[in-house]
């Protein structure tokens, strides 16, 4: 059984992890082998070969050293998958401060999403608690800003900040399980797209209008859709939430 006092000192390792090296002020010299320097070889073996290829071992061999080195800066495998996500995660974009509620969110959802199919291994890192990495915390921070703008409390932006990411999150996840299922060579189709057009030939518009219906203008949105504008399955929920969120937040100054 986990322990109140476990989960405290799992989460002061990880801050310890994440923020090594980012302390203000520490001088002196540095060991040539670090977490960073750790963080990135995970991110490589990952992007290139999956998070199945992922291990201490793998790691210690791309970079040299013995396994044994590895431990004395990451001690387990479930940090080394941590400060490889945040790692991974990269830097968040750069929002422009004119910019209204809508189009921040949306070029912030956007990049995260683009990011999450980039490295796709990223949404199978376990969540054990909040997001506690500075690069996390970036991405957090950046989507806070407009919507502290727009009106929001502090803990309302959180709450609207989380359920955001969850969206992102969930869609990226489902698309990406998605289109890893279909990426085979044996006559199956090899993504979401393919998959509804297969489907669309198969099923009867008089058993199944509804359904023929539904195929017909995802093929139709799918065609239209442009560079830079986000996915209709990622899109739609996004639009639907800033519509809730900006009609909140004009009948609150209202009253």
């Amino acid at each position: 059984m986990t322990t109140r006092d476990s989960k405290d000192s799992d989460l002061e390792r990880s801050l310890t992890l994440l923020w090594a090296g980012r302390a203000r002020g520490k001088r002196g010299p540095r060991s040539r082998l670090s977490v960073e320097l750790i963080a990135q070889a995970a991110v490589r073996v990952a992007d290139a070969d999956g998070l199945e290829a992922l291990s201490m071992q793998r790691i210690a061999t791309e970079l040299g050293y013995s396994t044994m080195s590895l431990y004395n800066h990451v001690p387990s495998k479930d940090l080394l998958l941590e400060v490889a996500a945040d790692v991974g995660a990269g830097a968040p974009p750069e929002l422009d401060d004119a910019a209204d509620l809508r189009q921040s969110v949306r070029q912030w959802a956007g990049a995260l999403w683009a990011g999450f199919h980039r490295r796709p291994w990223i949404l199978r890192v376990p969540l054990d608690h909040a997001p506690v990495g500075p690069n996390q915390l970036a991405w957090l921070d950046r989507l806070l800003r407009p919507l502290l703008a727009a009106g929001l409390a502090g803990g309302e932006a959180r709450a609207a900040a989380l359920h955001l990411t969850a969206v992102v999150r969930g869609t990226a996840q489902i698309s990406t399980s998605m289109a890893g299922e279909y990426k085979r060579d044996d006559g199956i189709p090899h993504t979401d797209a393919d998959l509804t057009h297969v489907v669309a030939e198969l099923i009867d518009p008089e058993d199944y209008p509804a359904l023929t219906a539904v195929h017909a203008a995802e093929v139709a949105d799918r065609r239209s859709e442009q560079p830079g504008v986000l996915p209709f399955e990622l899109g739609f929920g996004v639009d639907r939430f800033l519509d809730g969120l900006e009609s909140w937040v004009a009948d609150r100054g209202v009253s």
